[in-house]
C-alpha cells in the first residue's frame, strides 16, 4: 500500500487564483513612508486652522497676541487634522496620526528653541567675538567704558577648564565605582545608597555651594579658590553620573556575566573585561550628562571661588572665575560693550562644551566589541605568538601534536 504524496497546504488567508491562471507573486506592502494624502491632509488642516484663527482674532472675538494665536491655531489644526483623517481611516489610525503629529511638533519646537538660543547668543556677541584679544586677554585692564579691542575672557576659560577637570577627576572614578557597587553587590545598603543618590539628583546648586562653603571654607579654613569650586561642582555632578551609570550597567545582559563566571573569571575580572567594556558608550553619556550639569553652574562658583577680573592659573590659591559666572557679571552691566562681552562669553562657553563632548565621544564612544587600531595590532601580535607556540609544541617529539596546528589561511584555488 503506497501513500499518495501530500499536497501543499495553502494558507487560509491567501485567496486562491482563478482556474487556469498561474498564481501571481504577492506584491510587497509598504508599512512606512510618507504618502501624498498625508501631506495634503497636513497642509489642508494647517491652512484651515490659520484661516479660522485669523477670523476669530480679527473679526469675531477681541483676542490678540502672537502666543494666543499660535496656541489656538495649533488646537484647531489638531481637530481639523483628526477630522480629515477620520474620513479615510478608523479610530486607531486617527489616534496614531494625531500622536505622530504631536510628537513631531514637539521635536520641531525643541529644535527651533535650541537654534534660536544659539543663534541669538552668537548674534548678540558677534561684536566681541571678532576681536582676537577677546580670547587672549583677561579683564584686568578693561573697564566698563573700554572698547571691545581691550580685554577678554582668557581668565574665565582657564578657570572653567581647571574647575571642571578637577571635578571630573574626582567624580568619574567615584561615580562609576559606586554604580558598579549598586549593581554587583545588591543588598540593603545598596538600596539605601541608591535612594540617597536619587534624592541628590534634585539637589539645588546653591545648596551644594553652601555645603562646601560651610564645611571646607568656614569649618576647615580653606581659602576661597577654584579648588573649592571644583568640590562644589563635584557634589552636583556625582549623583548625576552615579544614576546614569547605574541605569547603563543595569542594561548589560546577565548572560554575559554568567558566561564569564562559567569560564572561571572572578567578579572583578568580569566587571573589568565584560561589564564596563559593554557599557562604555553609555558610561560616556553619563559623564557627558554630569559635565553638562557642572559646567554651566554659577552660584556654587560665586560662593566658593569668588570673582576676579585677573587671570589666576592656580586653582588652590586666590579667587578664580568661570565662564558662566563671567557671563552673569558682564550682562548685568548697562554698558553695551560689557553686554556684548557677556554674550561673547556665553558663546565661548557653548563652543567649549561642544569641544568637550566631541572629545568624550571620541575617547569612549565605541560600541561593545569595537577595537582601536592599537588593540587590533596587539590582538594580531598575540595570535602570532600563539601560532608560534602551538607550532613549537607540535614539533616536540615528546609531546603529542594538537588536533589542528595550521591556522594560516588556506588557498581556495
Amino acid at each position: 500500500m503506497t501513500l499518495a504524496p501530500e499536497r501543499p497546504v495553502r494558507p487560509k488567508t491567501a485567496t486562491p487564483p482563478p482556474a487556469g491562471r498561474p498564481a501571481a507573486a504577492e506584491r510587497r506592502r509598504s508599512t512606512g513612508g510618507l504618502r501624498a494624502t498625508d501631506v495634503y491632509a497636513v497642509l489642508g488642516a494647517a491652512a484651515a486652522a490659520v484661516a479660522l484663527t485669523w477670523l476669530l482674532f480679527d473679526r469675531l472675538l477681541p483676542f490678540s497676541g502672537a502666543v494666543g494665536f499660535v496656541l489656538v491655531a495649533y488646537a484647531l489644526f489638531l481637530g481639523l487634522y483628526a477630522l480629515v483623517v477620520s474620513l479615510d481611516e478608523d479610530g486607531p489610525a486617527v489616534r496614531d496620526r494625531l500622536a505622530g503629529v504631536v510628537v513631531r511638533t514637539l521635536g520641531a519646537a525643541l529644535v527651533a528653541v535650541l537654534v534660536f538660543v544659539v543663534a541669538f547668543t552668537l548674534w548678540e556677541g558677534r561684536k566681541a567675538l571678532v576681536h582676537l584679544n577677546f580670547f587672549t586677554e583677561d579683564m584686568s585692564l578693561a573697564g566698563p567704558l573700554e572698547p571691545l579691542d581691550v580685554g577678554g575672557v582668557l581668565h574665565a576659560v582657564v578657570g572653567t577648564l581647571e574647575q571642571i577637570s578637577i571635578a571630573l577627576v574626582l567624580t568619574v572614578p567615584a561615580g562609576v565605582l559606586c554604580a558598579v557597587f549598586l549593581n554587583e553587590v545588591p543588598g540593603a545598603f545598596a538600596r539605601l545608597v541608591r535612594t540617597i543618590v536619587e534624592a541628590m539628583t534634585a539637589l539645588p546648586s546653591i545648596v551644594a555651594g553652601l555645603f562646601i562653603y560651610a564645611t571646607a571654607i568656614l569649618a576647615l579654613g580653606m581659602e576661597r579658590s577654584g579648588l573649592a569650586a571644583s568640590f562644589a561642582l563635584s557634589v552636583m555632578m556625582l549623583p548625576i553620573i552615579i544614576r546614569a551609570s547605574d541605569v547603563v550597567i543595569r542594561l548589560v545582559p546577565g548572560t554575559l556575566r554568567e558566561a564569564s563566571y562559567a569560564m572561571g573569571a572572578s567578579r572583578w575580572r568580569t566587571v573589568r573585561h565584560v561589564v564596563l567594556p559593554t557599557a562604555r558608550s553609555g558610561l560616556t553619556t553619563a559623564v557627558i550628562l554630569g559635565t553638562a550639569r557642572g559646567v554651566g553652574e554659577t552660584s556654587p562658583v560665586l560662593l566658593t571661588a569668588g570673582f576676579t577680573a585677573e587671570l589666576n592659573a592656580l586653582p588652590n590659591s586666590g579667587a578664580q572665575v568661570s565662564l558662566p559666572l563671567a557671563t552673569f557679571e558682564l550682562v548685568k552691566s548697562p554698558e553695551p560693550n560689557m553686554i556684548a562681552r557677556g554674550f561673547g562669553t556665553a558663546a565661548v562657553l557653548m563652543l567649549l562644551v561642544l569641544l568637550l563632548f566631541v572629545i568624550a565621544r571620541v575617547i569612549g564612544g565605541r560600541g561593545p566589541g569595537q577595537l582601536t587600531s592599537r588593540q587590533q595590532r596587539r590582538r594580531v601580535q598575540a595570535s602570532r605568538r600563539d601560532a608560534e607556540r602551538i607550532a613549537s609544541g607540535s614539533s616536540n617529539p615528546g609531546r603529542p601534536a594538537p588536533a589542528s596546528t595550521d591556522i594560516s589561511p588556506r588557498s581556495t584555488s
